[in-house]
């Protein structure tokens, strides 16, 4: 995967990389995932950490954001994701699910690339854990809540080609998984 934001994928060792990467989701899914690490500069290639045996890819914390946002993700939400970091279009075909049970950094709501809060970008300033869907069919969306102020799932970048569901999880202790 190539990706157009550079980050500064040094800061870690690789055996800590994985460690993180994979406690972004259950270990029934992390164990057995890819790890890839995030590229030194932009438009590069991300590095394999660890060959994986199921249909899983996990990377660890994203280098330049305030979080622990490690992220382990199906085939739909890779591609999704590349999207997303590439600044482009992204449609799919099929349901993708997305763990980043650690939590996120603080996001807009609605604007994939804010930097930080404004008067209407919803600014989320603590970023809870959570499993991530998209759907193939936005109209699959309709009627949902569209912010997490009901504390249950809500459509997060809505009107936008990232559009997808955010569903909170509970917090948990990976290391008994």
């Amino acid at each position: 995967m190539v990706v157009g934001t550079g980050f500064d994928a040094s800061a870690q060792d690789t055996e800590s990389k994985i460690e993180n990467a994979t406690s972004a989701a259950p270990a029934s899914i992390s164990a057995d995932a890819t790890v890839l690490d995030w590229p030194a500069e932009p438009g590069g290639e991300m590095a394999v950490l660890r060959e994986g045996t199921n249909a899983w890819t996990c990377m660890p914390d994203i280098p330049q954001t305030s979080g622990n946002d490690p992220m382990c993700l199906d085939a739909p939400w890779l591609a999704w994701a590349e999207g997303w970091m590439n600044q482009t279009d992204v449609s799919t075909s099929k349901m993708g699910f997305g763990y980043m049970l650690r939590g996120a950094s603080p996001e807009s709501n609605t604007d994939p690339y804010a930097e930080g809060p404004t008067p209407d970008n919803e600014w989320m300033e603590e970023g809870v854990p959570h499993l991530m869907i998209i759907v193939p069919d936005e109209s699959m969306l309709e009627g949902l809540p569209v912010t997490p102020d009901g504390g249950g799932p809500w459509v997060m970048w809505r009107d936008t080609p990232y559009v997808h569901i955010m569903a909170p999880m509970p917090s948990y202790d990976h290391s008994g998984m």
